[in-house]
């Protein structure tokens, strides 16, 4: 019997949204792989693939070396829109077509090597909840791509000029009360109704808004 190639899946704990949509038996019908899911990095070696999804830590170099290819999904075109919350500004910036990159893990964040890139279409009215669908959705889409040409798969340089986002925090959630809610909408649109809620600051106080789609 053919040996098979074997995959790890890392996900973070703190940063859970994207475990319901994965598991060890999503791919299960590309035979030539085996797979399994951990959140614990120190417990991953001689991996042939690691698809490092989500993981809000900095991972050492010597991680990196202990598997063949370590790969990340950052949704922009690189190396435009590095660091944090690559979706979240690029809606802020009225972006209805986000792009999506498969590359190599590195030292220097989101600066690997490309191996894949594609798109998700946005239609301008999507709340949190179904941005992360559409997101994890085109997560697993690249993946399989990637999945379905390895080993032959090659990878090539970015190239043009880039820029580093900051991390956005709950602070970014506030609404200017005296702005219209149209020229807010998309700061609406990215705010997590549970973790990090809309507001706004009224005579001394704070309001909370929570936003869903009728």
């Amino acid at each position: 019997m053919k040996k098979k190639f074997k995959v790890t899946f890392l996900l973070d704990k703190s940063n859970n949204w994207f475990h319901p949509y994965i598991n060890k038996n999503t791919f299960k019908q590309i035979r030539k792989f085996s797979f399994k899911i951990e959140e614990n990095y120190k417990k991953i070696k001689g991996q042939d693939i690691v698809f490092i999804l989500g993981y809000g830590k900095l991972l050492p170099g010597t991680f990196l070396n202990k598997n063949k290819l370590n790969l990340v999904i950052h949704e922009s075109k690189l190396p435009k829109d590095k660091g944090g919350a690559p979706i979240h500004y690029q809606i802020l910036a009225n972006k209805k077509k986000i792009y999506i990159s498969l590359i190599k893990a590195s030292i220097k964040i989101d600066s690997g090597d490309i191996y894949l890139v594609d798109c998700l279409k946005l239609n301008g009215t999507e709340l949190m909840d179904e941005l992360r669908f559409k997101q994890a959705q085109a997560r697993l889409n690249i993946i399989k791509k990637l999945l379905k040409k390895f080993p032959k798969i090659k990878s090539f340089k970015q190239r043009g000029k880039g820029n580093f986002n900051r991390l956005r925090n709950s602070n970014d959630s506030e609404i200017n009360i005296n702005k219209s809610i149209k020229s807010q909408f998309n700061l609406l649109r990215i705010c997590d109704n549970e973790r990090y809620p809309a507001f706004f600051k009224y005579k001394n106080k704070r309001f909370i808004l929570k936003i869903f789609k009728a």
